[in-house]
């Protein structure tokens, strides 16, 4: 039975597989299907939309134009709804609910009838659950994302969702603008649908999906408001077509290779610290194992070589106009492993061969001339974090990469937002800010709460920035000098949840360390004299994601999602 294909797969389970197939055409029937078109391959299309989600509004063009796809192909196309993750409305964090959506998803693609899977979407977490899904089931699958808006325009600045969000509110906060022109930048950020315009999360994966190989070639840039985003939906829906005829699923993409390839163009983007939960993540999945040395190495040879916010000065609309990722795979073609097959059926050096020429731009640098050329992000160890945490250097402060300060220590979100303002906060502008239990399981859901504010006494003095730490995440839109993920968090027992008020921490982004200077002995007593937390009354998914969830260095995910390992990045 699991060799059937069409209308004849994944049949609900009666006892007599022909009446379950008889039953199943009945009701499809109903809404007018002939026995025809339902002798054709199916073609299932997630359907992410919602009316929270701004970066999904022009789903239904895009299904519009997949289905046309899949027609023309020869296929008969099946919409269908999943969970809709928007950054901003999700409750506490859209990344607690990642896992809950990658467990939809291939419970969707395993229950009903399909051949091949267009996974569609764009926010955030969207794009790495889709794929963790996809991956779990195995079915073949293609990725079409939604888009990036296109940036808006405030007294003759161009400005855009996100950075220039925080960018504008960090000036708000310190007294430099009005509630009136604060409001005034508002209406200018987001002016389209879409997903953020600056190398946020939402463009690392779709630039990181792009180079895996599981997205059609230029896929990963064109906005979404462009007349070319519908022409790419319609070529996706065709070659869901052909690779349900090939077998071509996700696992033969999807290779340890693939993935050193993502990682590089991640790097070379200047992109998201978030890519490094969800690749890892997405890899997990096929039982691929992601070496956090081996991403540093990687790291350390790879420049920063696109001019986006919040590394650079352009807009996603602004790479798209240069060539999207071809130009970057061009320049990075003597680091990338070119044989890595993808979803057109050649390999990643043959569509690179095959795609447009370059032409002059300014987006994209060359390797010889890099915006950073000290790679965009670290990989950091020490007593603070045995296992990791993640700095995005190309977007830090250079003067405080090397740094010794004293801990100003806030123990959770809550006493965070009560005290980091208050006039009485002991502070100064060399402290190390230090948050905790805004972990996985301390978030809940590892917020993207480690942009920590800076304190507003010193923020309206013109401080711009400092060093800040915690087990939390941080959106790909920010900058500044931050220390991420650091693993184990704190809830899990992890040293930081020893830090105290006036501890010397000392960072070294070059050396790769973050220690706290404090000796063995002392917090071998911190950690006896410790009180564990008692567990939070649960049921239901926040049960499952508290019991379950893993750490950052192995994804965030649920750990009986995750196989055993059979490989490594």
């Amino acid at each position: 039975m699991t060799d059937w294909k069409g209308m004849h797969k994944n049949v609900a389970h009666y006892g007599d597989a022909d009446f379950s197939i008889y039953l199943r055409k009945a009701f499809i029937k109903a809404m007018g299907y002939t026995d025809q078109a339902l002798d054709r391959p199916i073609v299932g299309i997630i359907d992410t939309g919602s009316d929270y989600n701004a970066c999904h509004r022009n789903v239904p063009d895009l299904i519009e134009a997949a289905k046309r796809g899949v027609m023309l192909a020869g296929g008969i196309p099946m919409a269908f709804p999943v969970i809709s993750l928007q950054e901003s409305f999700s409750h506490p964090t859209s990344m607690y609910l990642r896992n809950l959506m990658a467990l939809d998803v291939e419970e969707m693609i395993r229950a009903q009838p399909m051949d091949a899977v267009i996974l569609l979407g764009g926010c955030d977490k969207t794009v790495p659950a889709l794929l963790m899904g996809a991956a779990s089931a195995n079915v073949p699958a293609i990725l079409l994302v939604t888009g990036p808006m296109s940036a808006g325009s405030w007294r003759g600045e161009k400005i855009g969702a996100c950075t220039d969000c925080r960018r504008f509110w960090g000036r708000y906060r310190a007294g430099e603008l009005s509630r009136e022109e604060i409001t005034e930048v508002n209406d200018e950020l987001a002016p389209t649908i879409g997903t953020c315009g600056v190398m946020g999360t939402a463009s690392t994966m779709a630039l990181a999906a792009e180079s895996l190989g599981i997205m059609l070639p230029e896929g990963a840039c064109t906005p979404a408001v462009f007349a070319e985003r519908r022409r790419l939906a319609e070529r996706t829906g065709e070659r869901a077509v052909q690779i349900a005829a090939e077998g071509l699923t996700p696992d033969k993409i999807m290779t340890p290779a693939a993935f050193r390839n993502a990682f590089r163009v991640v790097l070379a983007a200047g992109g998201s610290t978030n890519a490094i939960i969800h690749l890892t993540a997405i890899a997990g999945r096929l039982g691929i194992e992601v070496d956090l040395d081996r991403v540093d190495e990687i790291g350390r040879e790879i420049p920063v070589l696109v001019d986006l916010k919040p590394t650079g000065q352009h807009y996603m609309e602004d790479l798209h106009r240069a060539g999207g990722l071809t130009p970057l795979l061009r320049q990075l073609s003597p680091l990338l492993e070119l044989d890595c097959l993808t979803i057109t059926g050649k390999s990643l050096g043959e569509n690179v061969r095959a795609a447009r020429p370059d032409w002059p731009q300014t987006v994209v640098r060359p390797l010889e001339n890099p915006i950073h050329a000290g790679g965009g992000l670290a990989i950091l160890k020490g007593n603070i974090a045995p296992k990791g945490a993640v700095i995005k250097k190309a977007a830090a402060n250079a003067a405080l990469c090397r740094h010794r300060g004293r801990a100003v220590v806030f123990e959770n979100l809550t006493d965070l937002a009560d005290r980091i303002d208050s006039a009485d906060l002991d502070v100064g502008p060399d402290d190390i800010l230090v948050l905790r239990n805004a972990g996985p399981k301390g978030g809940p859901g590892m917020p993207e709460a480690g942009y920590i504010p800076i304190p507003k006494k010193l923020a309206q003095k013109g401080v711009k920035d400092m060093v800040r730490i915690s087990d939390a995440r941080m959106s790909g839109t920010a900058f500044g000098t931050i220390v991420l993920h650091i693993t184990p968090e704190a809830a899990e027992g992890g040293p930081l949840a020893l830090v105290e008020n006036g501890d010397v921490i000392s960072l070294d982004v070059d050396a790769r360390r973050l220690e706290l200077e404090v000796d063995a002995e002392e917090l071998e007593r911190r950690r006896s004299a410790a009180r564990k937390a008692p567990e939070p009354v649960q049921r239901g998914y926040a049960f499952l994601h508290f019991h379950y969830v893993t750490q950052a260095d192995t994804g965030c995910d649920l750990a009986f999602a995750i196989p055993p390992y059979t490989s490594r990045m």
